[in-house]
């Protein structure tokens, strides 16, 4: 019975590990729309708070240091635009995004203005 025990909880760490690792961080990123994305690529802090509220529906993503374009899920999507609804800046949107990445998609648990 102690070895059951032992091997089942052997196993159950080794199943809450990868959900651990999967957790990321990125930090002071720019936040792009889909709209804009190729348009605003290479100087994206010039890009306007008032551009991304209209192209809302198209969605959002962050650009990560390697300049690919990743896109966010609908609580990703919902917590940029309550954000970007919320700040004074005028232009040069970047924000802080944890979360779980998979493929071309993060899955957002939190995302702040920096």
């Amino acid at each position: 019975m102690m070895k059951k025990s032992l091997l089942a909880a052997v196993l159950l760490s080794f199943a809450v590990l990868p959900a651990i690792a999967a957790a990321e961080t990125w930090k002071n990123v720019p936040l792009i729309d889909h709209n804009c994305v190729d348009k605003v690529k290479s100087d994206p802090d010039q890009h306007e708070t008032s551009c991304l509220i209209k192209c809302a529906k198209s969605g959002y993503g962050v650009l990560t240091s390697d300049g690919t374009w990743v896109k966010l899920d609908k609580k990703g999507n919902e917590e940029a635009l309550a954000a970007l609804k919320a700040t004074t800046k005028t232009s040069g949107i970047r924000v802080t995004v944890e979360g779980e990445r998979s493929g071309d998609m993060i899955k957002v648990s939190s995302l702040t203005i920096d």
